[in-house]
């Protein structure tokens, strides 16, 4: 099996900064992208980042030169750097990843549960 584990969400004013980690655990051959979304409450899940396992990233409009995502291959770890945080980046932090299993040639998605972030005064 293969478990993702988030850490860092937090409770931080506006202009504030946090960073999120996330861990992959288990039979892990290999990760393509990896990624964060979001979901604010009564709202759909979004796209905040995306790394690819060579180090390409994405962004949403919405945190570009502010956020900025990176990972560890050799630790299996993803972190995102979140700074100038506003009110609206309020929201569960999901993390995944695309992962090969050992023993298998197919990827498929694996999530996390989730890591809470409040920005609020």
């Amino acid at each position: 099996q293969v478990q993702l584990v988030e850490s860092g969400g937090d409770s931080v004013e506006p202009g504030g900064s946090l960073r999120l980690s996330c861990a992959a655990f288990g039979s892990i051959s290999r990760i393509a992208n990896m990624g964060w979304y979001r979901q604010a409450p009564g709202k759909e899940r979004d796209l905040v980042a995306i790394i690819t396992s060579f180090g390409g990233t994405k962004y949403a409009d919405s945190v570009k030169d502010r956020f900025s995502i990176s990972r560890d291959n050799g630790r299996n770890t993803m972190f995102m750097e979140m700074n100038r945080l506003k009110p609206e980046d309020t929201a569960v932090y999901y993390c995944y990843a695309d992962v090969q299993r050992i023993g298998t040639t197919v990827f498929r998605d694996y999530w996390g549960h989730g890591t809470q972030v409040t920005v609020s005064s």
